[in-house]
C-alpha cells in the first residue's frame, strides 16, 4: 500500500477523488487535463500547477486549500487551541511569586479534591472542560501552598501540573507539556513525594516516544525507578510497574524486542505484588490489563500486525476502563485491522473510538493515518469513511 507518510498535493488529490467515489478516468473526464497527467500528479512524479489544482478543486467541489494542505484551516484550529491553553501557560508562570494578597482561595481540602477531579476528567477525555477549570485551580493551589504550606497542598499542586502536561500533550503543545512537568518536579520536591517525582520522570520519558531519542527517554524512566528504590508500598510498586510499561513502549519504538519483553515481564511481576489491578493509584490504571494493552501497543509499534491482531482479539476491556485508554486501544486496533485487510472492522472501530472520546481521537495522529490508509485501500469510499475524513479535516 502507499506510504502513510506520503504527503504531497497529489496524495491529497487522490484522497479527495476517492472520497468523491471517482476513478482517475472519471475525474480526468471532468477536468481539462489528461488522464496521464492526473496519474503522474497523484503519484508525485509531476508537480501540480495552480491551474491544475484549481480545476481539480472545482471538479471535486472542495476548497483549493484542501488540496494544498489546508494551511488556513490548520492555523484557525491552532488559534483556537492557543486560546484554550493560554490561561494554563499563564497559571504555570506564577509558581515562584509567593502569596498574592488580593486572592482568596477556596479551602485546601476543596482544592485537593478538585485536583483529583480534573485528573480524572482528562482521563475521561473531557479536555475542554478540564482546560477551562485548570488555570484557576493552579492559581489557587499555588496561593495555598505558599500561604499555608502542607504536604497535601504541594501534592495537589503537583497533580494539577501533571494534568496541565497531559492536556498540552494531547493537543500537541509539547513545549508547554515540558514546562508543566518541570513545575511538577518542583512541587513534588516541596511535597517530598518520591512517587509523584517518579511519575514526572515517566511522563518526561514518554515525551521522547514520538522521536528518535529513545535512549534519552529510557534514561529518564530509569531515573524514575531509582527514585523508588527501596520503596515497598502498594503505591510505589504500582508506579514502578507503570514505569516499566513506559519503558516497554520506548523499547518498541527502538524495535528492541528483548527489552520490550523484559520490561513487560517486570511489570507483570509487580502487578502480582500489587494484587492484580490498581486503577486508583494516581489514575495510572496499572495492572495486568494495562500490561496486556502495552504488549498490544508494542506489537503495533513494531508493525507486527498479525501478532497485534491476535492479542487484540483476546483483550476484554471492562466498563471501568478509563475512556482515554479505551479510545487509544480502539484507534490502534483500527490501524491493525486496516493493515491486515479487515477494512470494515477498521472503520467500525474508528467510529467506536470517535463516539467514546471525540476530543482525544480527533487530535490523535493514529486516527489520520488510519483514515488515510482506508481511503487509499478502499475501492469505493463508504459514506461513513467520508464523514470521518471530513471530521478530522482531510
Amino acid at each position: 500500500m502507499p506510504s502513510l507518510d506520503d504527503d504531497h498535493t497529489g496524495t491529497r488529490v487522490r484522497e479527495q477523488r476517492r472520497l468523491a467515489r471517482l476513478t482517475q478516468r472519471q475525474l480526468a473526464d471532468r477536468i481539462p487535463y489528461s488522464y496521464s497527467l492526473l496519474n503522474q500528479v497523484e503519484c508525485g512524479a509531476r508537480p501540480a500547477t495552480a491551474d491544475f489544482i484549481a480545476a481539480v478543486a472545482h471538479a471535486l467541489q472542495v476548497d483549493v486549500t484542501t488540496l494544498t494542505g489546508q494551511p488556513y484551516v490548520t492555523e484557525l484550529q491552532r488559534d483556537r487551541l492557543a486560546e484554550l491553553v493560554r490561561p494554563i501557560r499563564e497559571a504555570l508562570d506564577l509558581y515562584d511569586l509567593g502569596v498574592n494578597p488580593d486572592l482568596i482561595a477556596r479551602p485546601a481540602a476543596v482544592l485537593v479534591s478538585e485536583a483529583d477531579r480534573l485528573c480524572q476528567q482528562v482521563r475521561a477525555t473531557h479536555l475542554r472542560h478540564a482546560s477551562q477549570d485548570l488555570p484557576g485551580l493552579i492559581v489557587e493551589l499555588t496561593q495555598t501552598a505558599w500561604a499555608v504550606p502542607s504536604t497535601p497542598a504541594w501534592q495537589a499542586l503537583a497533580s494539577a501540573y501533571r494534568t496541565a502536561s497531559d492536556i498540552a500533550l494531547k493537543v500537541g503543545y509539547f513545549d508547554l507539556a515540558r514546562i508543566a512537568l518541570d513545575r511538577m518536579a518542583w512541587a513534588a520536591d516541596k511535597a517530598s513525594d518520591p512517587c509523584l517525582a517518579a511519575i514526572r520522570q515517566y511522563k518526561r520519558g514518554l515525551l521522547y516516544k514520538a522521536g528518535d531519542a529513545h535512549g534519552t527517554g529510557q534514561r529518564l524512566i530509569a531515573a524514575g525507578q531509582q527514585l523508588l528504590a527501596g520503596e515497598t508500598s502498594r503505591e510505589a510498586l504500582a508506579v514502578s510497574g507503570q514505569l516499566h510499561l513506559g519503558a516497554s513502549a520506548l523499547a518498541a519504538r527502538a524495535e528492541d524486542q528483548g527489552a520490550v519483553d523484559t520490561h513487560l515481564a517486570a511489570a507483570r511481576a509487580l502487578a502480582d505484588r500489587v494484587g492484580g489491578e490498581a486503577p486508583e493509584v494516581h489514575w495510572l490504571s496499572f495492572g495486568h490489563r494495562n500490561a496486556d494493552l502495552h504488549a498490544f501497543g508494542a506489537a503495533v509499534t513494531m508493525r507486527q500486525y498479525d501478532e497485534a491482531l491476535d492479542q487484540a482479539q483476546k483483550i476484554q476491556l471492562p466498563a471501568s476502563t478509563l475512556t482515554s485508554r479505551r479510545a487509544r486501544y480502539l484507534v490502534d486496533r483500527a490501524r491493525v485491522e486496516m493493515e491486515t485487510g479487515r477494512l470494515d472492522a477498521s472503520l467500525k472501530n474508528l467510529g467506536a473510538a470517535r463516539r467514546v472520546a471525540p476530543e482525544q481521537v480527533r487530535h490523535y495522529p493514529g486516527t489520520r493515518e488510519t483514515i488515510s490508509g482506508l481511503v487509499h485501500l478502499s475501492r469505493r469510499t463508504p459514506d461513513s469513511l467520508g464523514h470521518m475524513a471530513k471530521w478530522i479535516g482531510m
